[in-house]
């Protein structure tokens, strides 16, 4: 397959782009990218449109796309206090339901990649992760999922209800589980310091370096976690971290709101990943993180859209936006470029995930495309094509392509019927009202 007439933006080492670009796919990999005249063929015409790699999201909760628009004014720990019994409610056929719409929001935003947090395990339920990956099969998008785990409940000090706890050993065994059955697909995920205690995150740490897993966790979101952690450990969110060996290279942390200059420095020392999520930030008031600090640091930093309770859009080019706009909030105009935005949601966010087989558009690397038109008339007049795509998002993607095949075609999903999918949400979402 041949792609022609378009704007290339490969995010290669050296930003390389192709204003009048071609991209060649063979075996659902990358196999030439340039500009110019394309090489003898047939070919896809893409008419002017601009091509980059498939976005990567790097911290989701599927499962709360069945609780949008809850709990308006609250802030991080007055919202999951209102929703954590409602999430109790849910089950296999709401989480299959819930990750088809996450999964498709999420597609027809260009993202091709997408790391699900769930942690959300009630007493006599099972197939939850199952679910995820058979939405995702279905859908043609790469999930890469989580064992997520809380421990801490209520009597013991934490925030959630003591019904959503689990005990250690049943999480270290589904864990290990999941991670034989789907080899590559699982990360060990305890949910965040105010609901997990020290020996859980001190035993899944131990288990994911035994069989090779990636870890990650919520961390310093709020101001009112870091008091939590004053309070119970007598230390910031990121020392204790530190404390149980979470800081390395194979861990990524969402959030990251509340880090000193120090600890910037740190996390960057120790390779620890960061996904920015400035729409969920933004809408529980819970801050900005200093992302331009952390890339200046070189800190790995990928994007997260994060729950659609704490979001309600999925969309990852909206968050693409997103960090750019609060960046220059905090910082000024200069603080980011478009194209420094545009890195963290797709190199940025394979870096976090470890992986090096997404992310850019160079020989070798699985053809994960998104094709974004500029005909429309948000782009009319937009001087520089990548900066009018960023700077008037949202948008839907036209085209996308994962490993070479279209999963999104003329704006619509190729494998699914998206109102289909709308109904079956709605009808599961009317069980949580």
């Amino acid at each position: 397959m041949l792609l022609t007439g378009a704007h290339v933006v490969t995010m290669d080492d050296a930003g390389t782009e192709h204003a009048d670009g071609w991209v060649r796919v063979e075996d659902g990999v990358i196999a030439a990218v340039g500009g110019g005249p394309p090489p003898a063929g047939e070919h896809v015409d893409l008419g002017g449109a601009v091509v980059t790699p498939g976005l990567v999201n790097t911290h989701h909760h599927l499962y709360q796309t069945l609780t949008r628009a809850r709990a308006q004014e609250s802030n991080l720990f007055e919202w999951l206090r209102a929703l954590y019994p409602v999430w109790a409610g849910i089950d296999e056929e709401s989480v299959y339901s819930a990750a088809r719409t996450g999964l498709a929001e999420l597609a027809l935003s260009g993202c091709t990649t997408v790391f699900d947090h769930h942690y959300v395990f009630p007493r006599g339920t099972s197939g939850l992760i199952e679910a995820e990956l058979r939405a995702a099969d279905e859908l043609g998008v790469t999930l890469i999922a989580s064992r997520g785990s809380m421990d801490l409940g209520e009597s013991q000090g934490g925030l959630p209800p003591d019904s959503l706890v689990e005990d250690i050993d049943t999480i270290l065994a589904e864990t290990e589980r999941l991670a034989s059955a789907y080899p590559g697909k699982i990360v060990a995920a305890p949910c965040s310091p105010f609901s997990v205690t020290k020996e859980l995150m001190q035993a899944s740490a131990a288990l994911a370096r035994r069989v090779d897993l990636q870890l990650h966790t919520h961390l310093a979101e709020t101001s009112e976690e870091g008091a939590y952690c004053h309070e119970l450990y007598g230390c910031t969110p990121v020392e204790y971290l530190e404390s149980l060996g979470w800081l390395a290279g194979d861990v990524w942390c969402a959030h990251c709101v509340h880090l000193s200059a120090g600890e910037v420095a740190q996390f960057a020392q120790t390779g620890t990943g960061v996904a920015h999520c400035p729409t969920s930030n933004l809408r529980l008031g819970a801050g900005v993180a200093p992302v331009r600090d952390m890339l200046d640091a070189g800190v790995r930093v990928g994007l997260g859209v994060d729950g659609s309770a704490s979001n309600e859009r999925g969309d990852l080019l909206l968050e693409v936006k997103q960090a750019l706009l609060v960046a220059r909030g905090r910082g000024g105009p200069r603080a980011m470029t478009v194209r420094d935005a545009l890195r963290i949601g797709t190199r940025g966010g394979a870096t976090v995930l470890g992986r090096t087989d997404i992310g850019s558009l160079e020989p070798g690397k699985r053809a994960d495309l998104a094709v974004w038109r500029t005909d429309g008339l948000e782009l009319a007049g937009a001087a520089d094509p990548v900066a009018g795509l960023v700077l008037s998002a949202p948008h839907r993607v036209d085209r996308l392509y994962m490993g070479g095949e279209e999963v999104v075609r003329d704006g619509h999903l190729v494998r699914a019927d998206e109102d289909e999918i709308a109904r079956q949400q709605r009808a599961q979402a009317r069980r949580f009202a």
